[in-house]
């Protein structure tokens, strides 16, 4: 049976991986195409939007959609209850947030976005029609469907996106193109899902749902609260062009964690969850995945905070190079939230929700006071000097000593991840030789690339016998 399980998690994975990829790509694309046309205000007014709508869609389906995920048992049996409970919870969420929308926007400093919010927070109502049928793809490892719909719905959003703001509509042209997105990806997870869903209800089951779900949607939106307390502190504090800068740094700095560690996330929690009974494979299993996910994030993360100036000056224009000293500390944060992620799914597959609570509390309550400090003495680097201090010095450590009580030995996954470390030193180090010798924003990303790759490779290469089928 294992054996099963482990090719369903590594054809999902790859499924997975290429669905991130290909979209990530588009992304960057269309990104890079959306900031030479919009300005850091426009992006300022969208954030806002963003955060609220972020926040929404960690609570609106109350975590019913990991039971679907983690629950061993006939997914026909409960699935009706669960769509009926995520959409009237979802359409409940999004009327408190039309009518609250003047009086948020009004407290992140940018009473414009009102509009723009109130359009984008729709896509939390069709979140909560699509996340059954979503959640069961995952737990089927359907991952190719997933990326068919996720495809499909980006053409739209991206389509629409750019047109918009070819055509004047400023930052509500990233609300429209996102809400028509959803509308397609809901249709097609429908068409798609292999089984039929529609809204019922079950007492019984609503009750089993709600309390094993609650404490998780409370874990995830504290760990999205942590995810957008930043925002919400530089927006308070500063103003729409620092708030469009810092939202362009953080973006660029999660492009790795969004490529590698969601498409290793939509099926790390089903994998987990089917190898509790065997630890030793559950510890096997983890050390390599870990191994591998470093070894392809590290050497993004460390161009992008080497070369970041750069990087904004030629691929965004150089009115975004106020973004590169934030974007330099974020790119390292990004590698410690693909740790912290890894960490959060093992919890869940451990039933340990009260700890996940616990830990997503602690960060909150670390966050808040350094962040603002942070913010306040430096800007959007201080904020990114808080955001790693906290991760750095309080989570990694906090989340080692939960997961070593849970019986869960890090040895070999530590072990696991030397080499990619050692390559990211070796970048860290050719980079100020790249920087002495090459001038010109477009020559340093070359040169630095290329010498990035010659160095980094051989120290990664004898971990290909880590692959999907090699081991």
């Amino acid at each position: 049976m294992t054996t099963t399980i482990g090719g369903k998690v590594g054809k999902g994975a790859l499924w997975s991986l290429l669905n991130n990829v290909v979209l990530r790509l588009g992304v960057l694309v269309s990104g890079i195409a959306l900031a030479r046309i919009l300005s850091p205000a426009d992006y300022g007014v969208f954030a806002v939007a963003l955060v609220a709508m972020t926040l929404l869609q960690a609570f609106n389906e109350l975590g019913v959609s990991l039971a679907l995920v983690r629950w061993e048992r006939d997914v026909r049996e409960f699935a009706p209850t669960a769509m009926t409970i995520a959409v009237a919870s979802s359409s409940a969420l999004y009327a408190i947030t039309f009518f609250a929308a003047p009086a948020f926007c009004e407290a992140m400093g940018s009473p414009s976005a009102v509009g723009v919010l109130r359009v984008l927070c729709l896509a939390v109502v069709l979140d909560g029609i699509a996340v059954v049928p979503a959640a069961i793809l995952n737990r089927e490892f359907m991952q190719a469907r997933r990326f068919f719909t996720d495809f499909a719905a980006f053409s739209v959003t991206t389509s629409i996106t750019i047109t918009m703001a070819l055509n004047g509509f400023g930052p509500m042209s990233f609300a429209v193109g996102q809400i028509a997105g959803n509308v397609v990806s809901v249709t097609i997870y429908l068409v798609l899902c292999p089984v039929k869903i529609k809204p019922g209800w079950d007492g019984v089951i609503a009750r089993e749902l709600i309390a094993f779900g609650l404490p998780l949607a409370g874990a995830s939106l504290l760990v999205l609260s942590v995810t957008n307390v930043d925002k919400i502190a530089i927006g308070a504090l500063t103003d729409e062009v620092t708030l469009g800068l810092y939202l362009m740094a953080f973006n660029q700095s999660s492009l790795p964690l969004q490529v590698f560690s969601e498409a290793a996330r939509r099926v790390s929690l089903a994998g987990f969850s089917r190898l509790l009974d065997d630890r030793q494979k559950l510890e096997d299993s983890l050390a390599r995945g870990a191994g591998l996910l470093m070894a392809a994030t590290i050497p993004v993360c460390v161009v992008l905070a080497c070369y970041a100036e750069p990087m904004l000056a030629f691929v965004y224009g150089e009115k975004w190079t106020g973004a590169a000293q934030a974007l330099q500390i974020l790119a390292i944060l990004g590698l410690l939230r693909v740790a912290l992620f890894i960490g959060y799914d093992l919890l869940v597959a451990f039933d340990s929700n009260r700890q996940l609570l616990g830990l997503q509390a602690l960060w909150l309550g670390a966050m808040l006071p350094t962040l603002l400090i942070g913010t306040h003495l430096d800007g959007i680097r201080g904020a990114s000097l808080a955001l790693l201090a906290v991760a750095a010095l309080v989570m990694i450590p906090a989340f080692t000593i939960v997961l070593r009580r849970k019986g869960l030995k890090l040895g070999s996954t530590l072990k696991a991840c030397r080499r990619p470390a050692i390559g990211g030193v070796l970048i860290v180090l050719s980079s100020f030789v790249v920087d002495e010798f090459v001038e010109g924003s477009f020559a340093l990303l070359a040169v630095g690339g290329l010498v990035a790759l010659a160095v980094y490779l051989p120290v990664v290469y004898p971990m290909r016998a880590m692959l999907p089928g090699r081991s």
